[in-house]
Parts: structure tokens; C-alpha cells; sequence
């Protein structure tokens, strides 16, 4: 059996998605909804990683809110592959319940790791950056981050910073972490990306189950200890029964703080590929179709816009006729229950919204 039979692919999909509100909300986040009218975020990124490791070798991992929409996107996707949390416990926990699952298959599997919700532009070099991860794995000793080469002084993603090359493969360089930065400022990014030693982190993670469970064993004994019957089960009901227990005692951390900041044995290859989390709305726009005048117009009812004097704008409608005289580089989505319109410039504060709505107690709008 060939190490490419090992291959296994854990898409996350549980996450509330605040940033992209109005269109993505409590009941409908952003990984199940299109924003280029090319399938759903969550359909793409399963359709890229079927042409590596076949559908039947794809393990989703949601919660019990999203697991009929999964369900309903995926239909190729064996449905006892799609494991819904019965609580949030961030990745740490999401990603050593699909390791463990994809264990039970084959104690031999290699889990390439990645969130249902990003976009990547060059397809054909992101899978082969994954599959050459997979294959540093499969010495069922080393964890992979796969980091993406930063094309801008971002302040919205975290680092990771390489040290020495450990093995050249081909025409890619292998390194050994250094360490990680959370989020850093500006002045700091600047420095970061100036030096050469320093990627984001996009959690693209590859490493063999049984390296996952050493880490875990060394470095949250107790988290995998509440996984216990996890470990034990003997088939995919006694799987699905063993979670709310497990999840229950299980701490909610990040896989990075958990695993990966502490690990020693974990490598990076640098990644360019063209990526991005779709963080905003401005993002939105600048990965969107655009008109002769830099307007980008999406949506169900992308047809009823009248855009008059009007540049640089992103207009998303579904139902409602939307038009402008004189504006130029705003964000105006519509869904008809909800009217947003903020300049580009401040997107990043739309999830700013969701939290007054929160507080303000006007849970019908989340």
C-alpha cells in the first residue's frame, strides 16, 4: 500500500463566520454560501481536495446547527464521515476528533487539514504543496504547517517564523519552526516580512494521526484522556455516542496554543498560492468580477442594480433593486431584511455591528 492510500482530508466547518454579516449569520455562515456564484465556500474547498484523496477519504467536522446544511452541500461525502460536535471547543479538540476518526479507519492515516471557509487561487500548486506535506508526514514523526508566503503587512494573521532549512525536496525547502506570533501590529509585520523568516499562519496542518496523538500525549495529556472512548470505539456509532462525554470534559483551545506553539518536531514549507480567509467584505470585492467602472456586482438579484457616476463599489443583492448615483468605493449588501453600507475602507468593523446587535439583545438579526 502506497503512503498516498493513507491520505485523508479534515475540512472544518463549524465556525459562525461575524465578519462577512449581513449575508453570513447564525444559521447560514459563510462557508455555506457562494460569493462568486461558483458553488459554496465549503463545496469548492471539498471539490479541490476529492482530486487528492477521493470523497470517501474527506472527514468534515461541524457542529449539530450545520450538520443537515453539510449534509445537503456535500451529498458525495459519506454521511458517517460528517461528524457534528455537540459543543464548540475550538480546533484543538475539532482536530483530534477527526484524527481519531480517520484512526479508526486507518491507524496509518494522514490527516491534511484545512478550513471549509478559504480561497485559494492556484489550485494546482496548493495541491501539490499539501501532498509534498503529506509525504514529509508519513514518517509518522514530524507535523507540518504548510505557511503562506505574505504578500502585505497584514495585522489580521497570525506568524510563524522558520529557523534552518531541514531538507531540501526537489525544489522546495523544508525549515524547522522557530516559534509563532499571534496577531502582531504593523510596525511589527513590516519588520517580519522584511527579515524572509516569517509566513502566516493559515492552519494549513498535515501530520499522521499517530504523530497528532504523541503531540497530544505530550502536551495536552488531559484533553487526550477525555478522548478516551473516542480512542476505544469500535465502530462509527459507538464513535458518535462516545462525543458528548468527551466533549463535555474537553478544554476549548486552539490547536496552535495547544500543539503547535509547543511542538519540537514541527516543519513548515513555504506556500504561495494565492490565498485568503475572506476576513471582510473589502476582500469580497477585490477577489470579485469587476465592470468597466470597478464595480462589482454579486447575488441572487445581481441583475437589479442601476449603478449611475458610481466606482469601485461592491453591491450584493438578492432580492431588491439597488441603485446609486455618485457613490464610489462603498460595500452596499441587501438581503432584504438587512440594508449594510459602510466605505471599504472600514470593513473590517462590520463585525463591530454584530457585536452591538448582541448586546443590544436583537438576536433575530445574527
Amino acid at each position: 500500500m502506497s503512503n498516498q492510500d493513507h491520505y485523508y482530508t479534515l475540512i472544518l466547518a463549524g465556525g459562525g463566520g461575524t465578519r462577512l454579516w449581513p449575508k453570513s449569520r447564525k444559521e447560514l455562515p459563510k462557508q455555506f454560501l457562494s460569493l462568486n456564484g461558483e458553488g459554496t465556500m465549503i463545496q469548492v474547498t471539498a471539490e479541490r481536495f476529492a482530486k487528492l484523496v477521493g470523497w470517501e477519504k474527506i472527514i468534515v467536522v461541524t457542529t449539530k446547527a450545520y450538520q443537515h446544511l453539510v449534509e445537503e452541500q456535500l451529498p458525495k461525502v459519506p454521511r458517517e464521515n460528517i461528524i457534528a460536535e455537540p459543543e464548540k471547543r475550538d480546533t484543538a479538540m475539532a482536530m483530534l476528533t477527526g484524527a481519531l476518526f480517520a484512526m479508526s479507519k486507518d491507524p496509518e492515516a494522514i490527516l491534511i487539514n484545512d478550513a471549509a471557509d478559504h480561497v485559494i487561487v492556484d489550485e494546482k500548486e496548493f495541491l501539490r504543496l499539501m501532498e509534498l506535506a503529506a509525504e514529509v508526514s508519513s514518517d509518522y514523526e514530524h507535523l507540518v504547517a504548510v505557511g503562506i508566503t505574505p504578500t502585505f503587512p497584514s495585522t489580521a494573521f497570525g506568524y510563524i517564523k522558520v529557523g534552518e532549512e531541514w531538507k531540501k525536496m526537489g525544489r522546495d525547502s523544508i525549515f524547522k519552526v522557530a516559534n509563532f506570533t499571534e496577531k502582531p501590529n504593523e510596525a511589527t509585520a513590516r519588520a517580519f516580512i522584511s527579515s524572509g523568516k516569517y509566513f502566516w499562519n493559515a492552519n494549513h496542518y498535515v501530520w499522521s494521526a499517530k504523530a497528532l496523538v504523541n503531540a497530544f500525549e505530550r502536551y495536552m495529556p488531559a484533553m487526550l484522556s477525555t478522548a478516551e472512548k473516542l480512542i476505544k470505539a469500535q465502530s462509527t456509532k459507538e464513535f458518535v455516542d462516545a462525543l458528548p462525554e468527551a466533549y463535555q470534559q474537553a478544554e476549548s483551545i486552539s490547536v496552535d496554543y495547544a500543539i503547535s506553539e509547543k511542538a519540537d518536531n514541527l516543519l513548515l514549507i513555504p506556500g504561495d498560492f494565492g490565498w485568503d480567509d475572506i476576513g471582510e467584505w473589502k476582500v469580497v470585492y477585490d477577489l470579485a468580477d469587476k465592470d468597466t467602472n470597478k464595480n462589482a456586482v454579486l447575488g441572487e438579484g445581481e441583475k437589479k442594480t442601476v449603478l449611475v457616476n458610481s466606482s469601485g463599489n461592491l453591491i450584493h443583492t438578492d432580492k431588491r433593486l439597488v441603485a446609486t448615483v455618485g457613490l464610489d468605493n462603498m460595500i452596499v449588501v441587501d438581503t432584504g431584511e438587512i440594508l449594510l453600507i459602510c466605505p471599504q475602507s472600514q470593513s473590517q468593523n462590520v463585525k463591530k455591528i454584530v457585536e452591538q446587535l448582541k448586546k443590544d439583545n436583537h438576536t433575530e438579526y445574527l
